[in-house]
């Protein structure tokens, strides 16, 4: 909104050429996201706290737990208000990536918000229910399949890291595989919102990730030297990054240990369906497996248990999954998981910008 409404006075005002720059649209982005959520958070916290909208704690879980029940929830409220404004307010608005990220990031706020109302207000334990979710966020993921998909700028070749030469075409598969890449993304940050800042901190580091991903693939020169697929508008995605970025600075500041708000499934299921959705955009969708490593080892670490269980008859390989819970019933204090998990996010991201070389 503001690129619209000031960069066209630049050839009055010159100091207004600044708003064609991407980086400083990403800059600006960035702090309006922190400072929406930084400023606001006290009052959504006294206002989640005003109407009894309290975190819900496991009676199996991690006995220390149990001080945090009650905890104002549903803060993800915030991060996705923030987002929202940050990215109408900095981006180019004629750019359809830009529509398709905020139309993920909303309709996966929706359903989150719909689950949490429902456990949180309703008092319902199972929510929507997990048929339910992923029923529509299925119906989100192929139709952001197909919005991609039908683009005439973009190609349905999948990246592989590490193989510059190796690029299958996809055809309209695309649609599902770009479906499995948001849908699995938003369900894996999910099962990693377990702890205080541990969903948030890695969904910050990956979201910095990409922001430099979707730069280099929108630059023709710089993707030309990269080796890698240049997207046409691509770089534009740079500023959602950047908004997701500040957001997550801003609601961090409140949801570090020990919490005064958590983001709820409002919050984590959006936040991983855009993270999904600007890897397909930038044509890094396999790379998110790196990225977003800690998420997929989260996620994993369920499934291996479920399974595991069943066919065992009651048998476990962790003491409690996801993972995290695991190493607090083993006596880490919750600080040392959550920063530790923070320095192998930080790791992996930095391992994945470095596969832009090793081709």
């Amino acid at each position: 909104m503001l690129y619209h409404l000031l960069y066209p006075l630049h050839t009055h005002i010159s100091a207004f050429n600044v708003f064609r720059y991407i980086t400083f649209r990403t800059i600006y982005a960035s702090l309006t996201a922190f400072l929406i959520c930084f400023l606001l958070g006290p009052w959504v916290i006294r206002k989640l706290d005003s109407m009894r909208i309290g975190q819900y704690i496991r009676e199996d879980g991690p006995k220390n737990h149990h001080k945090k029940a009650g905890t104002p929830t549903m803060g993800g409220t915030l991060i996705i208000f923030a987002i929202v404004v940050s990215v109408l307010l900095w981006t180019n608005l004629t750019n359809s990536y830009i529509w398709i990220i905020l139309f993920v990031t909303v309709g996966y706020g929706v359903i989150g918000f719909i689950d949490d109302y429902l456990m949180q207000v309703k008092k319902l334990n199972k929510g929507l229910g997990i048929q339910s979710k992923l029923l529509v966020q299925t119906i989100i993921g192929v139709i952001t399949g197909i919005l991609v998909y039908t683009d005439p700028d973009f190609n349905t070749r999948v990246t592989i890291p590490f193989f510059k030469n190796i690029s299958p075409d996809l055809g309209w598969g695309y649609i599902l595989f770009a479906c499995l890449v948001i849908v699995g993304t938003s369900n894996a940050v999910n099962l990693t919102d377990g702890l205080d800042g541990l969903a948030i901190g890695p969904v910050i580091i990956a979201a910095g990730t990409y922001m430099f991903f979707a730069y280099v693939t929108g630059h023709a020169k710089i993707a030309q030297y990269l080796q890698i697929n240049y997207i046409i508008g691509s770089g534009e995605i740079t500023i959602c990054c950047g908004a997701l970025v500040g957001a997550g600075l801003g609601f961090l500041w409140f949801n570090t240990y020990p919490a005064q708000i958590f983001m709820g499934d409002v919050g984590s299921l959006p936040l991983g369906g855009a993270l999904g959705t600007m890897a397909v955009i930038t044509k890094h969708e396999i790379l998110l497996v790196l990225v977003g490593g800690l998420f997929v080892i989260e996620a994993v670490s369920v499934i291996f248990q479920v399974g595991f269980f069943k066919m065992t008859n009651g048998r476990r390989i962790f003491r409690m999954a996801p993972l995290h819970h695991h190493f607090e019933l083993k006596g880490w204090a919750e600080p040392k998981v959550i920063v530790r998990f923070w320095i192998i996010a930080i790791a992996l991201a930095l391992i994945s910008m470095s596969t832009l070389k090793l081709r």
